[in-house]
Protein backbone atom coordinates (compact mmCIF):
# COMPACT_ATOMS: atom_id res chain seq x y z
CA UNK A 1 0.00 0.00 0.00
CA UNK A 2 2.83 2.43 1.03
CA UNK A 3 4.61 1.55 -3.01
CA UNK A 4 0.94 2.70 -4.16
CA UNK A 5 0.81 5.56 -2.65
CA UNK A 6 4.48 6.83 -3.40
CA UNK A 7 3.97 5.81 -6.91
CA UNK A 8 0.75 8.03 -7.30
CA UNK A 9 2.00 10.88 -5.64
CA UNK A 10 4.97 10.79 -7.99
CA UNK A 11 2.61 10.19 -11.10
CA UNK A 12 1.25 13.65 -9.75
CA UNK A 13 4.17 15.62 -9.34
CA UNK A 14 5.14 14.57 -12.88
CA UNK A 15 1.48 15.64 -14.13
CA UNK A 16 1.85 19.08 -12.90
CA UNK A 17 5.64 19.73 -13.89
CA UNK A 18 5.46 22.44 -17.09
CA UNK A 19 5.45 21.22 -20.94
CA UNK A 20 9.10 23.06 -21.12
CA UNK A 21 10.58 22.96 -24.62
CA UNK A 22 12.39 20.06 -25.72
CA UNK A 23 16.42 19.61 -26.41
CA UNK A 24 17.30 22.74 -24.08
CA UNK A 25 15.53 25.37 -26.62
CA UNK A 26 13.49 27.28 -23.94
CA UNK A 27 15.35 30.63 -23.99
CA UNK A 28 12.53 33.41 -23.20
CA UNK A 29 9.87 33.95 -20.50
CA UNK A 30 8.36 37.03 -18.82
CA UNK A 31 8.60 36.71 -14.90
CA UNK A 32 5.86 35.40 -13.13
CA UNK A 33 6.82 38.43 -10.82
CA UNK A 34 8.88 41.27 -10.24
CA UNK A 35 11.34 41.05 -6.82
CA UNK A 36 8.62 43.08 -5.19
CA UNK A 37 10.15 46.71 -4.89
CA UNK A 38 9.31 48.76 -7.70
CA UNK A 39 11.85 49.57 -10.33
CA UNK A 40 14.45 48.91 -7.54
CA UNK A 41 16.03 45.23 -9.30
CA UNK A 42 19.36 45.74 -7.62
CA UNK A 43 20.73 47.08 -10.90
CA UNK A 44 21.19 44.47 -13.79
CA UNK A 45 23.04 41.83 -11.55
CA UNK A 46 20.14 41.97 -9.33
CA UNK A 47 17.62 41.50 -12.37
CA UNK A 48 19.81 38.61 -13.62
CA UNK A 49 19.80 37.27 -10.91
CA UNK A 50 15.74 37.32 -10.80
CA UNK A 51 15.83 35.61 -13.66
CA UNK A 52 17.99 32.68 -12.85
CA UNK A 53 16.05 32.60 -9.82
CA UNK A 54 13.35 32.04 -10.79
CA UNK A 55 13.94 29.46 -13.87
CA UNK A 56 15.82 27.58 -11.69
CA UNK A 57 12.84 27.28 -9.67
CA UNK A 58 10.89 26.06 -12.48
CA UNK A 59 13.39 23.42 -13.07
CA UNK A 60 15.25 25.34 -15.77
CA UNK A 61 19.04 24.62 -14.99
CA UNK A 62 22.45 25.11 -16.73
CA UNK A 63 21.58 28.18 -18.69
CA UNK A 64 22.63 31.76 -18.21
CA UNK A 65 20.04 34.43 -18.06
CA UNK A 66 19.86 38.07 -18.87
CA UNK A 67 17.28 40.82 -18.33
CA UNK A 68 16.21 42.61 -21.18
CA UNK A 69 16.89 45.99 -19.67
CA UNK A 70 18.68 49.07 -20.83
CA UNK A 71 20.45 51.29 -18.59
CA UNK A 72 22.54 54.52 -19.42
CA UNK A 73 25.87 53.20 -20.79
CA UNK A 74 24.08 49.71 -21.74
CA UNK A 75 21.56 48.65 -24.26
CA UNK A 76 19.48 45.77 -23.92
CA UNK A 77 19.28 44.53 -27.31
CA UNK A 78 23.40 43.58 -26.51
CA UNK A 79 23.04 41.87 -23.37
CA UNK A 80 20.36 38.96 -24.85
CA UNK A 81 22.95 36.92 -27.26
CA UNK A 82 22.44 36.19 -30.67
CA UNK A 83 18.89 34.39 -30.97
CA UNK A 84 17.22 32.33 -31.70
CA UNK A 85 14.97 32.41 -28.54
CA UNK A 86 11.85 30.03 -27.47
CA UNK A 87 9.50 30.01 -25.48
CA UNK A 88 8.75 27.13 -22.42
CA UNK A 89 6.35 25.86 -25.13
CA UNK A 90 8.79 25.25 -27.98
CA UNK A 91 7.12 28.07 -29.92
CA UNK A 92 9.79 30.69 -31.52
CA UNK A 93 9.88 34.43 -30.51
CA UNK A 94 12.57 35.34 -33.02
CA UNK A 95 15.39 34.23 -34.75
CA UNK A 96 17.61 36.90 -34.29
CA UNK A 97 18.27 40.46 -32.81
CA UNK A 98 17.44 41.93 -35.60
CA UNK A 99 14.10 40.15 -35.69
CA UNK A 100 13.56 40.98 -32.16
CA UNK A 101 13.37 44.55 -32.82
CA UNK A 102 11.80 43.85 -36.45
CA UNK A 103 9.17 42.25 -38.56
CA UNK A 104 10.17 38.97 -37.17
CA UNK A 105 9.26 39.35 -33.98
CA UNK A 106 6.54 36.80 -32.78
CA UNK A 107 5.65 38.37 -29.20
CA UNK A 108 2.18 38.30 -28.42
CA UNK A 109 0.34 37.51 -24.61
CA UNK A 110 -0.38 33.78 -26.29
CA UNK A 111 3.44 33.50 -26.73
CA UNK A 112 4.83 36.03 -23.70
CA UNK A 113 4.78 33.13 -21.48
CA UNK A 114 6.18 33.21 -18.29
CA UNK A 115 8.82 30.62 -17.08
CA UNK A 116 6.42 27.90 -15.67
CA UNK A 117 4.73 28.32 -19.67
CA UNK A 118 1.87 29.96 -18.08
CA UNK A 119 -0.08 32.96 -19.58
CA UNK A 120 0.51 36.70 -17.78
CA UNK A 121 -2.62 38.86 -17.87
CA UNK A 122 -2.98 41.48 -19.72
CA UNK A 123 -5.20 44.38 -20.65
CA UNK A 124 -8.56 43.28 -19.94
CA UNK A 125 -7.88 40.55 -17.38
CA UNK A 126 -7.25 41.81 -13.44
CA UNK A 127 -5.32 42.72 -12.57
CA UNK A 128 -3.77 43.92 -15.79
CA UNK A 129 0.15 43.46 -15.34
CA UNK A 130 1.03 43.85 -19.06
CA UNK A 131 3.83 46.76 -18.54
CA UNK A 132 7.27 45.10 -18.87
CA UNK A 133 10.19 46.72 -17.77
CA UNK A 134 12.77 47.58 -20.51
CA UNK A 135 14.22 51.20 -20.04
CA UNK A 136 14.81 51.18 -24.28
CA UNK A 137 13.91 52.35 -27.74
CA UNK A 138 11.54 50.44 -29.72
CA UNK A 139 15.34 49.33 -31.46
CA UNK A 140 16.59 48.13 -28.06
CA UNK A 141 18.67 51.27 -27.47
CA UNK A 142 18.52 53.03 -24.43
CA UNK A 143 15.94 54.81 -23.31
CA UNK A 144 16.41 57.92 -20.62
CA UNK A 145 13.35 56.26 -18.27
CA UNK A 146 15.73 53.51 -15.97
CA UNK A 147 14.97 54.60 -12.64
CA UNK A 148 18.48 55.72 -11.84
CA UNK A 149 19.56 52.80 -14.02
CA UNK A 150 17.61 49.81 -11.78
CA UNK A 151 18.07 51.67 -8.46
CA UNK A 152 15.61 53.45 -7.31
CA UNK A 153 12.01 52.91 -5.70
CA UNK A 154 10.97 56.37 -5.40
CA UNK A 155 10.24 59.47 -8.00
CA UNK A 156 11.42 58.99 -11.63
CA UNK A 157 10.24 56.79 -14.46
CA UNK A 158 11.00 53.62 -16.37
CA UNK A 159 10.41 52.98 -19.72
CA UNK A 160 7.97 49.79 -20.23
CA UNK A 161 6.31 47.81 -23.40
CA UNK A 162 3.96 45.60 -23.55
CA UNK A 163 3.76 41.90 -24.02
CA UNK A 164 0.18 41.85 -25.10
CA UNK A 165 1.02 44.38 -27.82
CA UNK A 166 -2.24 46.28 -26.18
CA UNK A 167 -2.83 49.74 -25.08
CA UNK A 168 -5.04 52.86 -24.88
CA UNK A 169 -5.22 53.11 -28.62
CA UNK A 170 -4.34 51.55 -32.23
CA UNK A 171 -1.06 53.42 -32.06
CA UNK A 172 2.52 51.38 -32.62
CA UNK A 173 3.55 52.44 -29.15
CA UNK A 174 0.71 50.88 -27.49
CA UNK A 175 1.77 47.59 -29.45
CA UNK A 176 5.17 48.12 -28.77
CA UNK A 177 6.57 45.21 -26.49
CA UNK A 178 9.34 47.06 -25.74
CA UNK A 179 9.16 50.73 -25.95
CA UNK A 180 5.11 51.78 -24.76
CA UNK A 181 5.27 54.84 -22.08
CA UNK A 182 7.25 55.80 -19.18
CA UNK A 183 5.62 54.58 -15.72
CA UNK A 184 4.35 56.80 -13.62
CA UNK A 185 6.97 56.43 -11.22
CA UNK A 186 9.54 53.77 -9.58
CA UNK A 187 7.76 52.47 -6.63
CA UNK A 188 5.66 49.28 -7.08
CA UNK A 189 2.27 51.04 -6.41
CA UNK A 190 3.36 53.60 -9.57
CA UNK A 191 4.20 50.80 -11.67
CA UNK A 192 0.74 48.84 -10.79
CA UNK A 193 -0.98 52.08 -11.33
CA UNK A 194 -0.74 51.77 -15.23
CA UNK A 195 -0.62 48.12 -15.35
CA UNK A 196 2.24 46.56 -14.35
CA UNK A 197 4.16 45.19 -11.82
CA UNK A 198 7.74 45.00 -11.74
CA UNK A 199 8.11 42.14 -14.32
CA UNK A 200 10.66 41.16 -17.31
CA UNK A 201 11.62 39.90 -20.07
CA UNK A 202 14.49 37.40 -19.55
CA UNK A 203 16.75 35.84 -22.21
CA UNK A 204 18.83 32.87 -22.11
CA UNK A 205 22.20 34.16 -23.40
CA UNK A 206 23.89 30.71 -23.52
Amino acid sequence: MKTLVIALVCAGAFAAAPAFAQDGDFSFFVTSSGPGDGANLGGLEGADAHCTSLAEAAGVAGKTWAAYLSTSDTNARDRIGAGPWVNAKGETIAESVDALHGDGNAITKETALDERGEMVNGRGDEPNRHDILTGSLPDGTAHEATCENWTANGEGSAMVGHHDRMGLDESDAAKSWNSSHPSRGCGQEALQGTGGDGLLYCFAVE
